[in-house]
């Protein structure tokens, strides 16, 4: 099955993340691949008006004037290089519109109850960035290897009078945010520990601590992606085709769509509870499916070949597709599917960011290790 998985994913990005499930015990300094990536788009002059008058409407107050951090809540620097080189878009971009579940950083998309637009969102993180003045750091999404227990004895060191015994944030920002965990990359993470945040209390320690013990931190906290105790069983492998179909055995969920194309993440968690039977398409790059993912979805990339992809999938069975901008990929995918014939189709409103930050659970995928 792996073997066919990789010739479904042939052509996609996802390659190297499958490769790593092949080769699990590959190094650090294997996987680590740096570059940097061309700016993202320029703003208009209105675009950075816009956003400048946003940051400072909404902003400030905890991550003061200039961006400094810490003016409130242990909100983190925004002007920070490490920070700002290694987190945009998306890790800037994702808090911002979805917030940080048991923070008091919330949600400022409006399709959660924030006040501004998608658009407003994604110009406030590029103009966050053209006001740091940094290169983007290009980051593998390939997980980095270390002994977990290790990493534990050594977070508990050096890092919990900040960021808590159990990440709760003290002077520090948390670290036991699940999304926040999941959705940040293992090199994002480990270049925050390697090179700290400049203009805050937060040191580099790559000149305190051997880069294995980094690395083991990096394992450490991506170990609690899933929780602080581990309570969930871990994936160990992509889907197979007969696992496509969930509670094979169940009743049809018969959702009442809204514009005949979209259910709310309240009603597919409620149809999960209640153990309908369904196919969930994760539409997103399969390398990010394995970051995370709901439960019982199967990686089903926008870009891949509907030949290939489809193979498994009755057309009698309800199948929900999601993707993470809120909607787009699984608009596009579902629209194809439905030209093929896929009548019982849907795409889940919020997306996945807004399923998580309305409380509803995700996995991580394949993780070795986890428990050493």
């Amino acid at each position: 099955m792996k073997n066919k998985l990789l010739t479904i994913f042939k052509n996609s990005s996802s390659i190297s993340c499958i490769i790593v499930l092949l080769l699990p015990n590959l190094s650090f300094a294997q996987n680590h691949e740096r570059g940097t990536l061309p700016p993202p788009r320029k703003l208009t002059e209105q675009q950075a008006k816009v956003a400048a008058a946003n940051y400072k409407k909404y902003c400030v107050l905890c991550h003061g004037e200039d961006r400094e951090g810490h003016a409130n809540d242990h909100a983190p620097s925004l002007r920070s290089k490490s920070l700002m080189e290694s987190g945009v878009a998306h890790q800037i971009l994702r808090p911002m519109s979805y917030g940080r579940k048991g923070t008091a950083m919330a949600g400022y998309l409006d399709e959660v109850g924030g006040p501004m637009t998608l658009d407003e969102t994604w110009d406030l993180t590029y103009w966050l960035f053209e006001m740091s003045g940094v290169e983007r750091l290009k980051f593998s999404t390939k997980p980095v290897q270390g002994n977990v227990k290790h990493g534990e004895e050594v977070y508990q060191q050096h890092c919990s009078s900040c960021h808590g015994e159990k990440g709760q944030g003290i002077s520090a920002p948390a670290l036991a945010n699940q999304s926040a965990l999941a959705h940040n990359t293992d090199e994002f993470i480990r270049h925050a520990i390697e090179n700290g945040r400049q203009d805050t209390p937060m040191k580099a320690f790559k000149d305190l601590l051997p880069s294995d013990s980094i690395n083991d931190i990096t394992a450490f906290l991506r170990s609690k992606a899933l929780g602080w105790k581990e309570e969930r069983t871990i994936l160990k492998a992509l889907p197979t085709p007969e696992q496509y179909v969930i509670n094979k055995n169940g009743q049809d969920p018969n959702f009442t769509l809204q514009d005949g194309m979209y259910v709310s993440s309240e009603h597919l968690h409620q149809a999960l509870k209640d153990k309908k039977r369904m196919v969930l398409l994760d539409t997103r790059v399969p390398s990010v499916w394995q970051t995370a993912h709901i439960e019982g979805s199967i990686p089903f990339p926008y870009y891949a070949d509907l030949d290939e992809t489809v193979a498994g999938i009755p057309k009698d069975v309800q199948i929900i597709a999601y993707c993470s901008c809120p909607r787009a990929a699984a608009d596009y995918t579902i629209k194809k599917l439905r030209k093929r014939g896929y009548t019982r189709t849907a795409v889940l409103w919020e997306g996945v960011f807004g399923w998580m930050n309305l409380g509803y659970p995700v996995m991580r995928g394949d993780i070795e290790g986890i428990s050493n």
